[in-house]
């Protein structure tokens, strides 16, 4: 029987994260072991700046996982199902990458805008980057490079799928927010997603298994380039049944 913090992380993520719990349910066992805690840390983490309005409770939301970090990599891990779970898996080099994530996140406590494009370039990087990093390094990859990239253009095309909610939020969420700025950030992820498919391809199936988890990102960003007005239209999604068939085959085919 699983234990009741690796079951309770199943179903967060299920209900915040549908596509990658989509994609974990279609992976081999060993590996949902390991991205369920990580998904669900994610989503408890993304949503916390998001759950007030108050930037300092917020931040204060955001210190209590950083601190949930600190003791799994000192082995006095508090009492939470997403810790418990998390602390089965975790590593101290994990702690200390996710705790990039976190304070990454601290962007989303407030309604600034990006300082430039560097900056938003790093919240990619410490936010997929660090996430795709972790799960795959912990499944036994090798090549951070390829799966950084990879993790670039996966990171790219969730968040022009999360644009309209970041500006209903009143965010800032885009540095060229023109058609023609929408066309050049989906190139720039697509192109990422092109590089690094063939180291990855070297990795073990269960590292592909992994990337796979971004098994939308292609479609959303050549959608975008298409068709950049719909990033604000929010008109991104392929329908449910090419959804669906495209995950299937991957998995069937040890794509990704």
């Amino acid at each position: 029987m699983a234990p009741v913090s690796f079951e309770a992380c199943a179903a967060l993520v299920e209900r915040g994260d549908a596509d990658r719990f989509a994609a974990v349910m279609a992976a081999p066992v060993a590996v949902r072991r390991v991205l369920f805690p990580l998904f669900a840390f994610n989503v408890e983490v993304s949503r916390a700046p998001w759950v007030t309005k108050e930037p300092m409770i917020a931040e204060m939301r955001l210190q209590w996982w950083r601190d949930a970090l600190e003791e799994i990599a000192k082995g006095t891990a508090r009492r939470h199902d997403v810790v418990d779970a998390l602390a089965g898996v975790l590593d101290a080099q994990a702690c200390t990458v996710l705790d990039g994530l976190i304070a990454a996140r601290r962007w989303d406590c407030y309604k600034d805008s990006f300082e430039d494009a560097a900056h938003f370039e790093d919240y990619i990087g410490a936010t997929s980057g660090a996430l795709l990093w972790t799960a795959a390094r912990l499944m036994g990859a090798q090549d951070e490079a390829a799966v950084r990239g990879y993790a670039r253009g996966v990171g790219m095309a969730n968040w022009l799928r999360a644009i309209p909610a970041l500006e209903a939020a009143e965010r800032k969420p885009m540095i060229d927010g023109t058609p023609q700025g929408v066309v050049d950030l989906a190139r720039s992820g697509l192109a990422d997603l092109d590089r690094a498919r063939g180291p990855l391809r070297r990795e073990t199936a269960d590292v592909r298994a992994v990337m796979r988890t971004g098994w939308r990102a292609r479609a959303t960003l050549k959608a975008a380039i298409a068709v950049p007005e719909r990033v604000i239209e929010g008109k991104l999604d392929e329908s449910p049944f090419a959804r669906n068939a495209g995950l299937t085959w991957k998995a069937l085919t040890g794509g990704f």
